[in-house]
């Protein structure tokens, strides 16, 4: 009777393991995440996000190069203006506070930076909702006008990439129509196909003032009791144009990250949102657990499941630790 030999585990050097890695991160997969305000001469630290800053358009290029020295050159730019009405028309003003960052940062930096702008309406909006509403509903299809708007006046500022938020249906076919019109085919959409409705968001909303007056985005924002729901989302998105998908947040949302990955060939991005951050943020300063582990365990746990792209307030340490050799 023949005996069958049990497999071994890898007995190896560090060099070695290195070498049989089988995920690994590279910095210029991060994408960090900015909060630009109305004003100037503004730099000011976000009391629910500790380490993250609101700049003025005049003063985002102080944020931008601090994250370059740290091996970080793409970004994703949110807006905060000073007006806010029922229709969020500081989205779409071609002097709106994200056109006037995307210029200033496009004169500093020319194409040595990555710039993506965030369409949605909630920072624009005085109820805070993500679209147009109508009664106490929003108003899918009035709203894809003002998103188109929004994508058109962002790449015409220096946009590279539009990443729409809003989990409004069609909207990424119509931006890419409108885009297309416009001759800007060669822009890629980045939609958050898999946006659930989440208890991680707090932190954004304070630091982003976005969070609704009335009611909540239930209705529009995905059920966190459902995966099948987010692989037709990502199917639809990718069907209308979408260049890459994106499922929000990451970290209690592996599964789903896992299952769009398998179901989809275009680049899968992933969002380690503000609750995310605050959490390992506060681990870390109470002492609870070593904080630089738990943010490259975690980051790694996204790329493992299947993430390509991941969005984190986190960007710059993680460059760091991945140029370390902590991770990668």
């Amino acid at each position: 009777m023949m005996m069958t030999q049990r497999p071994r585990r890898l007995r190896s050097s560090e060099l070695l393991r290195e070498m049989v890695r089988e995920t690994r991160i590279s910095k210029e997969s991060l994408i960090y995440p900015l909060f630009v305000r109305e004003g100037r001469n503004v730099r000011e630290e976000i009391s629910s996000l500790p380490g993250q800053i609101r700049y003025s358009p005049d003063t985002v290029a102080q944020g931008v190069e601090k994250a370059l020295a740290s091996g970080v050159s793409r970004f994703l730019l949110f807006g905060i203006p000073e007006h806010k009405d029922p229709l969020g028309q500081g989205a779409y003003d071609p002097q709106g506070v994200v056109q006037q960052a995307l210029r200033n940062l496009r004169a500093a930096f020319g194409h040595d930076v990555h710039l993506s702008g965030d369409v949605c309406l909630c920072e624009y909006t005085s109820h805070g909702h993500c679209g147009v509403l109508q009664g106490e509903s929003v108003c899918n299809d009035a709203t894809l006008d003002l998103l188109g708007k929004t994508a058109l006046s962002q790449v015409a500022a220096g946009a590279d990439l539009i990443a729409p938020s809003d989990m409004m249906d069609g909207r990424v076919g119509h931006i890419r129509r409108v885009l297309d019109e416009h001759g800007y085919a060669s822009i890629p959409i980045m939609s958050y196909a898999a946006k659930y409705a989440s208890a991680f968001y707090g932190p954004f909303r304070e630091a982003a003032g976005s969070a609704p007056q009335r009611g909540d985005r239930r209705g529009y924002q995905m059920d966190p009791h459902n995966v099948r729901e987010a692989l037709k989302e990502v199917c639809l998105d990718v069907c209308e144009g979408a260049d890459i998908v994106m499922v929000k947040p990451a970290l209690a949302y592996l599964d789903v990250l896992r299952a769009v990955k398998e179901e989809t060939v275009v680049p899968v991005a992933a969002y380690s949102v503000s609750g995310e951050y605050a959490m390992i943020q506060a681990a870390g300063r109470l002492g609870l657990m070593d904080q630089d582990r738990l943010m490259c365990e975690t980051a790694l746990s996204i790329y493992r499941a299947g993430a390509d792209i991941l969005i984190t307030y986190h960007a710059k340490e993680l460059a760091q630790a991945i140029i370390r050799g902590d991770l990668g």
